[in-house]
């Protein structure tokens, strides 16, 4: 096990989501990793084109961002709900990596996604 992997169950080893994905994702090949992949860079990919359009967190292109976030981790990962997304979120401003990736596309994503998911 990695040190990210080690993290992982340490934070959440406990809890019905890391149950649930542990499970999920214990039966993937790679193509099923690779297709999960496709998914959650399609959700980012909406946030970066609502984001470079200067579009409000509020707007209909923001929140279908939002909800294609959530449904890319429940179709691969386990069942999110808004409260465990808004969680997730603050992640993506506190949490070095999580907000690398994002202001990797565009500098003010990581804000700009945690806002829109807040808000929703």
């Amino acid at each position: 096990m990695n040190d990210y992997e080690n993290e992982v169950q340490e934070r959440w080893g406990d809890t019905d989501a890391y149950r649930q994905s542990k499970a999920r994702t214990s039966r993937y090949t790679h193509e099923d990793f690779a297709a999960a992949k496709v998914d959650q860079e399609g959700a980012t990919e909406l946030f970066v084109a609502a984001f470079g359009n200067g579009l409000p967190i509020d707007s209909v292109e923001a929140q279908q961002a939002v909800t294609a976030h959530r449904d890319a981790i429940t179709k691969w990962f386990y069942d999110c709900s808004v409260d465990m997304q808004k969680n997730l979120a603050l992640m993506y401003i506190t949490d070095e990596r999580f907000k690398k990736y994002y202001e990797s596309r565009v500098r003010g994503l990581a804000q700009y996604v945690h806002d829109a998911i807040i808000g929703q």
